[in-house]
């Protein structure tokens, strides 16, 4: 008896312009696709950490594409440093075009987590025309520092770009143990501090979002957990109130810590992403 995969999974490398090989893998399911989901990780993470949902959406009927942004995971650069959100915007940029190319008849909706969600929010305000939706999850606009602590890592990030500023607590991105024991065993993520060039590249793209949220037009599902203490829900809520979008959704998830796709009750925000998805794939 032959067992047919309800997906076919694939690992490769793309050369973005500059020469940085992004690595990404893809979910495409066997019966064909009817959309195209293209999923943006954040800090302390990398594109494998979403097997599981990509799965679940690849049984949804989505060819389902994760890449590592450079300098994480399997993609070039140096460790966690980046000098401008632009950079990762081109790699994500680079992703995308590579996923319209391959079901140029798709919709493409991208998910950004966390720093994810400030790069996929950056992308969606230079190219959100070639987006059907975006799903902004656990955003990282707003964060536990004062302004003066952001404003000094900006000075620093010029001064010591290399110099460790921050360092996330995986115990605040889960509740669910398992979960938490495999991503402090992830050897691409293990002991991770950001350089103050990265967090300085965050603090200045959030500015850019704030001045221009109200040009973002596109159908926007904001989700964020409320025992969130990476990053803040206040954030998300000033996100929803300030979008330009006609069609926006905000939902927060009561007690549910960071990571809302490997958190406990992970399935139902899982859920509540394909029901937002499937009556907005254009037509």
């Amino acid at each position: 008896m032959t067992h047919h995969l309800p997906h076919t999974y694939l690992e490769d490398r793309l050369v973005h312009p500059d020469g940085t090989r992004i690595f990404y893998r893809s979910w495409r399911p066997a019966a064909g696709a009817r959309a195209v989901v293209v999923i943006c990780h954040g800090f302390n993470s990398h594109g494998g950490q979403y097997a599981g949902p990509a799965e679940a959406l690849a049984a949804a009927g989505f060819h389902v594409y994760a890449l590592d942004l450079r300098g994480r995971g399997r993609s070039d650069g140096p460790r966690f440093r980046v000098g401008s959100i632009a950079d990762y915007v081109a790699d994500l940029r680079a992703v995308i075009d590579l996923a319209r190319s391959r079901d140029p008849g798709l919709g493409v909706f991208l998910l950004g987590h966390s720093a994810g969600g400030v790069v996929a929010t950056t992308y969606a305000l230079d190219h959100g025309a070639s987006l059907a939706g975006l799903v902004c999850e656990s955003f990282a606009f707003r964060v536990p520092a004062p302004k003066a602590v952001l404003a000094l890592i900006k000075g620093l990030g010029r001064l010591f770009p290399a110099l460790p500023v921050l360092t996330l607590k995986t115990r605040d991105f889960t509740r669910d143990r398992t979960a938490l024991g495999r991503l402090n065993a992830d050897p691409m993520t293990r002991d991770e501090t950001q350089p103050a060039e990265t967090v300085a590249a965050m603090v200045r793209g959030n500015g850019r979002l704030a001045r221009e949220f109200g040009r973002i037009t596109l159908p926007l599902l904001i989700l964020h957990g409320t025992r969130d203490k990476v990053t803040l829900p206040a954030g998300s809520e000033a996100f929803a109130r300030a979008a330009g979008s006609g069609d926006k959704t905000l939902k927060l998830y009561d007690g549910h810590y960071h990571d809302l796709l490997a958190d406990l009750g992970k399935e139902a925000v899982l859920q509540d992403i394909i029901d937002w998805i499937v009556p907005r794939i254009p037509r």
